[in-house]
């Protein structure tokens, strides 16, 4: 980040950027959050009953993606933000900090005011294959792992979306 930007963001590429990077993602960590413990399950089964929850689940999950994705755009495109991205790992690192940003956000703040409203005091943990405390941490671990994921995607596909793409690729292909 050297803050000699040479590419120039529109309209329609940073929230075309931040709604298709927020599916994207969402889906790259869905994946990661479902086959690592069933936990687009519990989301869903915060906001209705057990036998719709995955399906619930992942929507909620994917509306959320999107709308962080847009979020994540608007902080992108930024006059002072733009300065400080000269490239396509710039954008790929400002997503690693924001998904880790969005995870302690997530984890602190939403899943406990969702729990709340489901009036449900502690998580249950029986979709673990482990169970006890080792269960526990490798639901954060997954949790964590997950959010690692969104915004490593979420930075690579806003910044394809606008023209900005990995060193080697720009040698091999005429992209602007």
């Amino acid at each position: 980040m050297s803050g000699n930007n040479t590419h120039g963001l529109d309209g329609v590429g940073v929230w075309g950027g931040g709604v298709t990077g927020g599916l994207i993602a969402g889906i790259a960590m869905g994946l990661v959050l479902h086959l690592g413990g069933n936990q687009i399950e519990l989301l869903g089964g915060l906001a209705t009953d057990p036998s719709t929850a995955v399906g619930v689940g992942w929507t909620i999950h994917l509306m959320l993606s999107i709308a962080f994705g847009l979020l994540f755009a608007a902080i992108s495109s930024r006059e002072a933000v733009q300065q400080l991205a000269d490239d396509f790992s710039d954008y790929v690192v400002m997503g690693l900090a924001f998904g880790s940003v969005l995870g302690l956000f997530a984890g602190g703040v939403l899943f406990p005011l969702a729990m709340e409203r489901a009036d449900v005091a502690a998580l249950p943990v029986p979709f673990l294959p482990i169970s006890g405390t080792t269960g526990e941490l490798v639901s954060a671990l997954v949790f964590g792992l997950g959010h690692l994921v969104y915004g490593l995607v979420l930075g690579a596909v806003f910044a394809t979306v606008n023209g900005i793409t990995p060193r080697g690729v720009r040698d091999f292909a005429a992209i602007r």
